[in-house]
């Protein structure tokens, strides 16, 4: 019985160290951040602007072409598509925020 007690002990350390290990590994990647991850975060915004203006836009030119009247579909889903990428990456920047929050 107090064999079992000690192997349960010796795992039980077993794993505390390696928690503790990789908690001071990700500690120390997210103290590192480089400016490659300035830059991809400035990219993460970009797109998720991008992505969202440019296909709507495409729709609003193909509406526009379709049926044509005195709305200009492109203008209309250009400026919807920025509203909605600007959301998105507001909401990316507020999330990466609230966990470097949390980490402090």
């Amino acid at each position: 019985m107090a064999e079992v007690d000690r192997d349960r002990q010796k795992s039980e350390q077993r794993f505390v160290r390696s928690v503790n290990r990789r908690a001071r590994r990700l500690r120390r990647d997210k103290d590192d951040r480089s400016a490659w991850f300035c830059f991809g975060m400035f990219g993460m915004v970009g797109w998720s602007v991008a992505v969202p203006s440019v296909a709507l836009a495409a729709l609003g030119t193909w509406l526009d072409r379709r049926w044509p009247g005195k709305i200009s579909w492109t203008l209309t889903l250009l400026i919807t598509g920025i509203a909605i990428g600007c959301w998105m990456a507001w909401n990316w920047v507020r999330s990466e925020s609230k966990d470097d929050d949390d980490d402090k």
